[in-house]
């Protein structure tokens, strides 16, 4: 895994160039030589989603997105911008932590015994390309939970070892991003092995590109380039900038582990949930939402057993099953175990946010839940409680 802070610099090899669309076709067909399989943004089925690239011309040139509570639209564009778009549905958790991962098999043998076969992690050389700066913190906070502790995730580990990360700097947030109130973003300033900025003016479309690590640093030399100029730094900076001021949303300006821990019994928890679900849906597109529980399936005849391990949710009501009965019956008590360990807890198991404002919770409920939303009611209901003789 790339630890920009630890890197050393490799003799000769450029940190900072600009690149055309040519030098971003030539990047994608650099990474596939050097055995990687390259994941990248692409238009399919009325969404921008990730998949495989066999070439820079699939990304979605020209393509943006309409985003609000429970509404998601890609739209055409009037320029050919490449990265304009905000969050879609997946995350790199589908590749890092997949849905569902076999764990072992089982056969019965003729003398009536078993033979089990302990599943072996494959080993995957992943280039990302297009990773957001929220969803390379999101990367990191994995990092720490399934590869930090004592009891590493071997799956997770044979992904994500050796993953070249390229980061897309935002200068087009969504309506329902809040990167800025999470401190993640829209710039890019650690974790990448190449940060990109889109500069699309009157001058040209190009790619401010820079290297984080040396790996970065060596794809770079191999890539059509020319030196980076004042004129694309300023117009990068400045889009980047531009981009922090025109958040959809935001946090309220408090410490919002303080305000869970202290709004447990609150109004607003009966208000929220009376409009939740508890599909699971938040979960399942959080780019950092990582409970697991495990499923064994059997052929008919019995003689062949498997145990896979799939992605489960906290909304889910035997999620909290013990003997007697579930710990969490209510959809009262699901909904604020998920944000009070979101924006709460997770500090004191992971010591960071949960969150990295991505949005996509907002986008995917199909009701509309907002937890910016819920997190300001949470904030004034606490404030006139605090008020009130």
């Amino acid at each position: 895994m790339t630890d920009p802070e630890n890197t050393v610099a490799v003799p000769g090899a450029p940190t900072e160039a600009v690149l055309d669309r040519d030098g971003l076709d030539e990047l994608v067909r650099v990474l596939v030589r050097r055995g990687r399989t390259v994941i990248g943004p692409t238009v399919r089925d009325g969404a921008i989603v990730l998949d495989e690239l066999e070439s820079a011309e699939a990304l979605p040139y020209g393509w943006g997105v309409e985003l609000e509570a429970g509404q998601y639209r890609v739209r055409r564009r009037t320029d050919q911008a490449a990265f304009a778009h905000s969050a879609g549905p997946q995350s790199w958790k589908s590749f890092l932590h997949p849905e569902r991962v076999r764990q072992w098999s089982t056969d019965r043998r003729p003398d009536g015994g078993l033979s089990v076969h302990p599943e072996t992690p494959q080993s995957v050389s992943y280039a990302f390309l297009g990773v957001r700066p929220c969803d390379l913190r999101a990367i990191r906070i994995l990092d720490r939970v399934m590869a930090g502790g004592r009891h590493r995730d071997p799956a997770y580990l044979s992904r994500r070892t050796g993953a070249f990360l390229i980061a897309v700097e935002c200068t087009e947030p969504g309506a329902t991003c809040f990167c800025v109130s999470m401190g993640t973003g829209p710039a890019a300033d650690a974790g990448f092995d190449l940060a990109l900025t889109e500069v699309v003016d009157a001058a040209s479309h190009r790619f401010l590109c820079r290297s984080g690590s040396p790996e970065g640093a060596a794809v770079l030399a191999e890539l059509p380039r020319r030196d980076a100029d004042e004129h694309t730094r300023a117009a990068a900076a400045s889009a980047v900038s531009e981009a922090a001021e025109r958040m959809g949303r935001s946090m309220p300006p408090v410490d919002l582990r303080t305000l869970m821990r202290d709004t447990l019994e609150a109004e607003r928890w009966e208000d929220v949930t009376a409009r939740c679900l508890s599909c699971g849906n938040c979960t399942m597109v959080c780019p950092t939402c990582f409970c697991t529980t495990t499923e064994d399936v059997t052929d008919l005849t019995g003689d062949h057993a498997e145990r896979w391990r799939r992605w489960d949710s906290c909304y889910d009501l035997d999620f909290s099953l013990l003997h007697g009965g579930p710990v969490r019956a209510t959809p009262r008590s699901r909904y604020r175990q998920w944000l009070t360990h979101k924006l709460g807890t997770w500090h004191d198991q992971f010591d960071s946010s949960g969150c990295v404002g991505c949005g996509r919770c907002i986008v995917w409920c199909p009701t509309g839940i907002d937890l910016t939303e819920e997190a300001h009611a949470l904030h004034q209901e606490a404030t006139r409680t605090e008020s009130t003789p």
